[in-house]
């Protein structure tokens, strides 16, 4: 299984762009500013979009998406939104409201859209893409309600996806007992933000090194969601909390291989 990074930042900056995940090439976790990196023809292939939560930075290209594949599709029909409840209102209500954005769950025609959104509930196996991937949709704790996402690959073992979260019990016994070949788990902020992390609902290196001793053994852990400038801090930081662990930042642009 292959997953490429779009993006991996908090926020916008040159060489940042936030959440989005492409799983081969028809499956798309997040929908952030990484999406206008492929090109037309890549955008056109994809039939999935997993959405962690409603937050911009995760679903700004899910509008632009559309808009920009609606005549490329060829009768394949429409993109699958899977979302919780909550995000998908949200969508409806302040998207595709046809004020900040045409109903493209009703374009070009409202037989024939060129999205459908469809609800996922925690703890929901689905089966995605051309691959039929097996996706668990996983627990996360934000200031909105959220989800992240374990896809699992042809060996048996798990992609781990947290999307955005503080400290979270239930992901950790969500995975027990699962083979997980990586972690991607997000650290927002640094220690000078420790009280904004925790009210925001995302982790900064001590909350999340509080985290990881309860993590499956052997996963390679990936780290996004860093916010831009911060890097070097957090990072400085994460190597003071985190002696002797290995972890590493992920990059836009960058191809994982998961078996």
């Amino acid at each position: 299984m292959h997953v490429r990074v779009l993006g991996c930042s908090g926020s916008i900056a040159q060489g940042c762009r936030t959440s989005s995940f492409l799983v081969d090439d028809d499956l798309l976790i997040d929908a952030g500013t990484g999406v206008g990196d492929l090109t037309l023809d890549e955008m056109a292939r994809i039939d999935h979009i997993l959405l962690s939560h409603s937050h911009l930075d995760h679903v700004l290209g899910v509008p632009l998406l559309a808009d920009s594949v609606m005549r490329r599709r060829g009768g394949r029909g429409p993109i699958q939104v899977h979302a919780l409840p909550p995000t998908l209102e949200v969508l409806s209500a302040h998207v595709f409201n046809d004020l900040l954005w045409p109903d493209f769950t009703r374009l070009p025609r409202a037989s024939d859209p060129v999205l459908a959104l469809r609800p996922i509930a925690l703890g929901e196996h689905l089966v995605l893409g051309r691959a039929g991937r097996t996706v668990r949709v996983l627990p996360a704790r934000h200031s909105v309600p959220a989800c992240g996402f374990a896809v699992q690959a042809g060996s048996g073992r798990d992609w781990v996806y947290t999307g955005d979260t503080g400290p979270n019990p239930a992901l950790w016994a969500a995975l027990a007992g699962r083979e997980v070949a990586q972690l991607v788990i997000e650290v927002a902020f640094g220690e000078s933000d420790q009280l904004l992390a925790s009210q925001s609902g995302h982790h900064c290196p001590s909350s999340l090194a509080g985290e990881l001793a309860q993590a499956p053994a052997g996963a390679e852990l990936l780290l996004t969601h860093l916010k831009p400038g911060e890097h070097a801090t957090i990072e400085a930081e994460l190597a003071s909390q985190l002696p002797g662990r290995r972890w590493r930042r992920l990059q836009a642009g960058e191809r994982l291989l998961v078996d």
